[in-house]
């Protein structure tokens, strides 16, 4: 069961980048940088991100070699390698393949509550694009927010439920509009490739959903 999402404040509370990168071989890297804070501190933050029992119940089954070195699995989703770990500040890893880098750095701000940074890097050749944000950037948003919902102590039951709600469809298509601002304001994508991108994201994220912007 998940309660009464906030749809607006729960969109308005991540910040949203696109880069183009260059490469060290010559090629390029589009990073999607998604960031918002917590009311909890870096540890109960980085447990509820690593910790397999306390992830099962905000995002999806976790297992694994959880060490460097070491392999994750996410159940029904990606798993991947464990590069490096600095507990409570900043883990990374692959994510779907050797070259999908997801980082997340945690950092103490006022109050008691942390800022979380999650960064995705792909090469182009995987993204096309700067529009390829919207492949992932809308479920990491969905995963953004189920965990500030889980950390506040609202989320109870199946999260791939609650997940499919009417209600968490409607935030991932506010999402998917969201991430496709991040892609207009970085200019790393033609209004094509956008188009496209949104066509796609909407059918993943939002299905049913109308993809115009």
């Amino acid at each position: 069961m998940i309660e009464a999402i906030d749809i607006p404040a729960q969109i308005g509370a991540i910040h949203r980048i696109v880069r183009r990168t260059p490469r060290e071989d010559g090629g390029e890297n589009v990073t999607v940088l998604a960031s918002r804070s917590y009311a909890a501190d870096p540890e109960d933050a980085w447990s509820a991100l690593t910790d397999p029992s306390r992830v099962a119940r905000w995002f999806m089954p976790l297992s694994g070699d959880l060490r460097v070195g070491g392999n994750f699995q996410l159940e029904g989703n990606a798993g991947g390698v464990i590069l490096e770990c600095d507990r409570p500040r900043r883990f990374r890893v692959t994510f779907g393949g050797e070259t999908s880098i997801l980082e997340v750095r945690l950092a103490p701000a006022e109050n008691g509550t942390t800022r979380l940074e999650l960064e995705h890097t792909v090469p182009i050749e995987m993204a096309q694009s700067g529009a390829g944000a919207l492949w992932v950037g809308p479920g990491w948003d969905g995963g953004l927010m189920a965990l500030g919902l889980f950390l506040d102590g609202k989320v109870a039951g199946d999260p791939v439920v609650a997940a499919n709600s009417p209600e968490a469809l409607a935030f991932s298509e506010k999402a998917v509009h969201a991430w496709a601002d991040a892609v207009r304001d970085s200019g790393t994508a033609t209004p094509e490739q956008l188009a496209e991108a949104m066509q796609v994201s909407m059918a993943q994220f939002a299905p049913g959903a109308a993809a115009e912007d």
